[in-house]
């Protein structure tokens, strides 16, 4: 069996794909993990939660299917809001630092590597080795903004949706938890029917691209 065609990503990158995604589902969960505990709430910190070990955050069906399907999730961090002192300020905080955190991920690896490029220190080792580090900073930065706008779409089970239900009056927000499990569907059917996912979920996901490409660009032009 071909790997190559059952694989969403080359099989010469998949190296660089697992330990991308091994960083930013770590430092994502982490971020809503140490928001929560900071917040009061010590849930995830009582699970072992508030840690960069990526093995703690890995969910192996979801890591699984991003390697096959391009579409996958890390362990979802436990949250009681009611423990935070201000429980839907701090629940939007506690959901808003997970995807932040991928968007500076973002714009550090594009600090780097655009330092790399500039000085040179790029093409310093072998051919290999610049090989190796092009391939690694372009899906690191790909994934950085990608995982920050994705995760912003309001739909269950995302961050977003967990943003705009905090914003929501109590009494619309109560009819839209008890229909979450639509919008899950829904957007389960997005991402996996590609007729649906072509004009829905893959102009979000352009979105994300256009914007590392320009956030590159300008600090090419920076330095």
């Amino acid at each position: 069996m071909d790997l190559n065609s059952i694989l969403a990503f080359p099989l010469d990158v998949l190296p660089f794909i697992v330990l991308v995604l091994l960083i930013q589902f770590s430092v994502h969960e982490f971020a809503h993990a140490y928001a929560a505990y900071k917040f009061g709430d010590d849930t995830a910190y009582r699970e072992g939660r508030v840690t960069l070990n990526p093995f703690v955050h890995l969910d192996i069906l979801g890591f699984v299917l991003i390697l096959i399907a391009g579409f996958g999730w890390a362990k979802p961090v436990p949250v009681r809001a009611s423990r935070f002192k201000n429980p839907r300020a701090m629940s939007i905080v506690v959901s808003l630092v997970g995807p932040l955190s991928n968007l500076l991920l973002g714009i550090i690896s594009i600090i780097i590597y655009v330092l790399l490029i500039k000085t040179g220190w790029i093409f310093a080792g072998s051919e290999g080795v610049t090989r190796a580090l092009e391939v690694f900073f372009n899906y690191m930065i790909y994934f950085s903004f990608l995982l920050f706008v994705f995760n912003l779409i309001p739909l269950p089970p995302l961050d977003g949706y967990r943003i705009v239900a905090e914003l929501l009056p109590w009494q619309t927000r109560y009819k839209l938890e008890q229909n979450a499990h639509w919008g899950t569907i829904i957007f389960l059917l997005l991402v996996f029917i590609p007729p649906l996912r072509r004009y829905t979920i893959t102009p979000v996901l352009q979105f994300g691209w256009d914007l590392s490409h320009y956030i590159f660009n300008w600090f090419m032009a920076l330095f």
